[in-house]
């Protein structure tokens, strides 16, 4: 109980000590799109190496 009522004070700005619920979400929100573009760097990294071995065979990946 008294979490929610931490929680709802600071969601009213009342608490400088925890980040409110908006502020939580939208962190969350972030992490995820970090992930994901994490990922699509991957992926794009891996096919430029794949390209870039099909337009000169003879070049090595190091």
């Amino acid at each position: 109980m008294r979490n929610w009522i931490r929680q709802a004070e600071a969601d009213h700005g009342e608490r400088d000590d925890r980040p409110s619920t908006s502020m939580l979400e939208e962190n969350r929100r972030l992490a995820k799109e970090n992930a994901e573009l994490r990922r699509v760097n991957d992926v794009l990294r891996a096919a430029s190496a794949f390209f870039a071995s099909e337009i000169d065979p003879t070049r090595r990946r190091s």
